[in-house]
């Protein structure tokens, strides 16, 4: 099956329904308008079949997963975001206060840098080298574990192992 194959109404509620189950359970929310959330998430299957991964549907992918760690759902943007400005540059994720109709839902500008600023800010971030375990950072929700390799799933967000960067 590829990318263009047709995308089932189950396919779309399944993932709608594990994706609400795991905000839940870390603590975020996603976007109410269950038509638009529902619309994002069959973006996002389109592109784990096209690419292999979930990347952002907002976002323009370029297909490799080492250049789009970042916006792979629930990207490394998605905090700064809700805590900026109350949802996440796509919306599927809000916060508690664009829920409780506290805060209205505006146009989130982008903050991934470009890919020659990625790639200069992935330079020298080994900063203290000799300690005894590295020190590995959840990109997706700043969760810190110091260990031989980062854990297979953040225990607070459940972002995937390839989420983690070494911190130090």
């Amino acid at each position: 099956m590829n990318s263009t194959d047709e995308i089932s109404q189950d396919d779309v509620d399944s993932l709608f329904e594990r994706l609400i189950i795991d905000a839940k359970a870390s603590g975020y929310s996603l976007n109410p308008d269950t038509e638009f959330a529902k619309d994002l998430v069959r973006s996002l299957i389109v592109n784990q079949r096209r690419y292999g991964y979930p990347s952002c549907p907002c976002r323009l992918s370029s297909g490799t997963k080492s250049d789009d760690i970042d916006i792979i759902c629930p990207c490394d943007y998605r905090d700064p975001d809700l805590d900026e400005f109350g949802a996440c540059y796509c919306a599927l994720y809000v916060s508690k206060a664009i829920l409780k109709s506290e805060k209205r839902l505006t146009s989130i500008p982008e903050r991934r840098p470009s890919p020659e600023e990625r790639e200069k800010a992935g330079s020298g971030r080994d900063i203290l080298a000799n300690l005894s375990y590295p020190v590995w950072r959840c990109k997706v929700c700043g969760y810190l574990c110091a260990r031989e390799h980062p854990p297979e799933t953040c225990p607070v967000c459940k972002a995937t192992k390839e989420r983690f960067e070494r911190f130090i």
